[in-house]
């Protein structure tokens, strides 16, 4: 596939400047994500099935609540090292 013919789209989040943010892409049969800075470097693409478990996955962890930071934790009450 061409990557000319992939409609690519930039998240909501990336407040217009290009920041650090990715753009993705649907084709038939695969996903393609690449650098919104470089539009021209390499794209990752997997397939449709991966993509939407991976999608998935961000979201259900986006609506759990927070583990409390643990012993050993950089943000807990042990020490690292």
């Amino acid at each position: 596939m061409d990557r000319t013919e992939l409609r690519w789209r930039r998240s909501s989040h990336s407040m217009g400047n290009g920041g650090n943010c990715v753009e993705v892409a649907a084709a038939e049969h695969a996903v393609f994500v690449r650098d919104s800075k470089d539009a021209d470097g390499p794209a990752f693409g997997c397939g449709r099935e991966p993509w939407l478990a991976f999608v998935t996955g961000l979201r259900d962890d986006r609506n759990r609540a927070p583990a409390p930071p643990g012993p050993g934790s950089a943000h807990g009450t042990g020490r690292l090292g």
